[in-house]
């Protein structure tokens, strides 16, 4: 029986609950669960730098118990790494929902892992951000105390 190869993909950027039940359902999928870690130079090619640099994202995931293998990413186009790694399975989140199908045409099945509501790295960012800007507001919104005289 072959040995299947599952790749998961992502920049894992403020690792949350929902990228490690990506992991996770990978794992479930295959028999060697190998993680590609986007590095900072492909992220910064279609969206905003990540918070957390690559080489921490990337001993985050070498770290976990699930992956067999973590690689560095440093392309969106997975048909070289596919051949090169003899990918089975790929997973990816769903808010890359169809972009991978041309996977399917090199025998890979694709699967966009449902994220689900309201956690994703953006979201956090967001959050953090806000409750920076509040706790800013109320340190500067203060009264100035009368002189003693």
């Amino acid at each position: 029986m072959k040995n299947k190869i599952v790749y998961v993909s992502g920049t894992f950027d403020l690792f949350h609950s929902n990228h490690l039940k990506m992991i996770s359902y990978g794992r479930g999928l295959g028999d060697t669960l190998i993680v590609g870690v986007s590095t900072d130079e492909l992220v910064c090619s279609y969206k905003k730098p990540p918070a957390v640099p690559f080489e921490e994202r990337l001993a985050i995931i070498e770290g976990l118990r699930d992956p067999d293998l973590a690689i560095p990413q440093r392309t969106l186009d997975h048909r070289e790494t596919v051949k090169n790694l003899n990918i089975d399975v790929f997973v990816i989140g769903d808010d890359w929902k169809g972009k991978y199908d041309y996977l399917k045409e090199l025998g890979v099945q694709v699967f966009y892992f449902p994220y689900g509501a309201g956690v994703s790295s953006s979201n956090l960012k967001q959050k953090i951000y806000d409750q920076y800007k509040k706790l800013i507001e109320q340190s500067d919104n203060h009264p100035i105390p009368e002189p003693q005289k």
